[in-house]
């Protein structure tokens, strides 16, 4: 089964990620695990795109496609895979599309999790994290005893400032900017099914499975 997830900043998507490959035996390619792994073996279109990040630019789509490609036709794949981070655009996506053709298979499902705007910025300007050991905490989901102490070592908590509520904020207008043409697209083709995100982890999963036909109740 060939599956793409797609989902805003905050809804909760890599956490479903990782449940859904382990229900579905297949591999979780995200793009910036695959890059890294890709830069790891030094693969020329690999030792390319590193040229383009070390200078804090985005990769050429034809780039990215390419070390794709290359994953996706390793053996781990042959059965299917989920591809979590990409594409993120339409462009991508119309790319992808045309990859997949030329190795003379196609999408089975694109996945999309939804959560209302109003949830994702609490979602996200709750969380705090530990200076000193790392562990992260959440003001209305997961809070600490103290609002500005650690419970594990007593570190001070503090908030990354990307979960900052205007940086929050503006990385889901792009997100939604450059998702929306995606989501049209993939509903044209017939292959979009939308979850409710906004539910307790355990249904969300089996909300997924269902729109994939599978029963995990």
């Amino acid at each position: 089964m060939k599956i793409v997830l797609l989902g805003p900043p905050g809804a909760g998507k890599g956490t479903q990620a990782e449940m859904l490959v382990k229900k579905l035996f297949l591999p979780h390619i995200s793009t910036g695990d695959m890059f890294r792994a890709a830069i790891a073996a030094g693969t020329d279109l690999a030792m390319e795109a590193k040229s383009y990040m070390d200078k804090g630019q985005l990769v050429p789509d034809a780039l990215t496609i390419g070390i794709i490609r290359d994953r996706i036709a390793q053996p781990d794949c042959r059965e299917g895979f989920l591809l979590d981070g990409f594409p993120r655009t339409l462009a991508q996506a119309e790319a992808l599309d045309q990859m997949l053709a030329d190795m003379d298979t196609e999408l089975d499902a694109v996945l999309n999790i939804s959560v209302p705007l109003d949830n994702l910025v609490t979602r996200l300007t709750g969380r705090r994290m530990c200076r000193q050991c790392g562990n992260i905490y959440h003001m209305t989901y997961n809070p600490p005893k103290d609002e500005n102490t650690c419970d594990s070592c007593n570190g001070e908590l503090y908030q990354r400032s990307d979960d900052k509520e205007e940086t929050v904020k503006n990385r889901l207008t792009v997100y939604e900017n450059q998702t929306a043409p995606l989501i049209e697209y993939y509903t044209n083709t017939g292959k979009l099914k939308t979850v409710d995100g906004d539910q307790a982890i355990g249904k969300v999963l089996v909300d997924l499975g269902a729109a994939l036909g599978q029963n995990w109740a």
